[in-house]
């Protein structure tokens, strides 16, 4: 299928992929742990990051996160899912240093409950947020995710743009500024929505998103186009 997207004054015409749903086990515990048929194994989806820097894949879509267990937000429906209504969500503090911290794998923050941060890699392009939240056990409709990676760009470069697909809406953020916005009910689609023109720094560039979700799946994936709308490889990405 085609599908437009416009960069700047431009609509460019790429191929566009959708991820519909699928039939989904039911959750019960041990992430890891093959669990036989009452739930999908986290491996299925994620591995554990390791020490070692990571690279985006072939197509430039970036695999490593900080991923946080999801917040309770009760949605009966994704069709209120406005510019407004998401805006407020997602920039609302649910716990310490929501903004300005670079979590640490494990660490535990104070929402309304107790969450804790998971180092990951995706196995595929796209995030399952779904079904990591299915593989611990944790609420999976009516809630919103965090996720934190760490960019290290070997250059300064210009006139990059983010472009992210989600499922439901999301926000996004680069060194502390507002990048992207998807707003309404959706469906995962890549490079959905694109930035206007970013500067990736020298070194270290942080990317934080929240993706918000009543019922059905969720996830998303991100990567970096440069001026003529090629994935850009040349990154590591940490988690530090």
């Amino acid at each position: 299928m085609i599908g437009n997207r416009k960069i700047g004054c431009l609509s460019i015409r790429r191929p566009l992929l959708l991820l519909g749903a699928g039939a989904v086990a039911v959750a019960s515990s041990g992430a890891f742990a093959d669990q036989g048929a009452t739930r999908p194994a986290m491996a299925a989806y994620f591995q554990p990051a390791t020490t070692a820097a990571a690279t985006p894949d072939q197509d430039g879509f970036l695999r490593r996160w900080l991923l946080l267990e999801p917040i309770s937000k009760p949605n009966s429906t994704n069709a209120g899912f406005t510019g407004s209504y998401v805006r407020q969500a997602l920039t609302q503090q649910y716990f310490p240093g929501q903004f300005t911290v670079v979590p640490r794998n494990g660490q535990v923050v104070k929402a309304a409950e107790p969450l804790r941060w998971h180092a990951l890699d995706s196995t595929q392009f796209d995030v399952k947020l779904f079904n990591f939240a299915q593989s611990l056990g944790k609420p999976t409709y009516g809630v919103i995710f965090w996720a934190v990676t760490v960019v290290d760009s070997p250059r300064e470069v210009r006139n990059v743009r983010m472009a992210v697909g989600s499922n439901s809406a999301s926000m996004w953020w680069l060194n502390g500024e507002e990048a992207v916005g998807l707003f309404n009910d959706r469906r995962m689609v890549m490079d959905d929505v694109v930035s206007d023109r970013l500067t990736l720094r020298k070194g270290r560039n942080v990317i934080r998103g929240a993706v918000i979700n009543g019922p059905g799946l969720s996830d998303f994936c991100v990567r970096f186009l440069d001026e003529e709308g090629q994935p850009i490889r040349e990154l590591e990405t940490t988690l530090k």
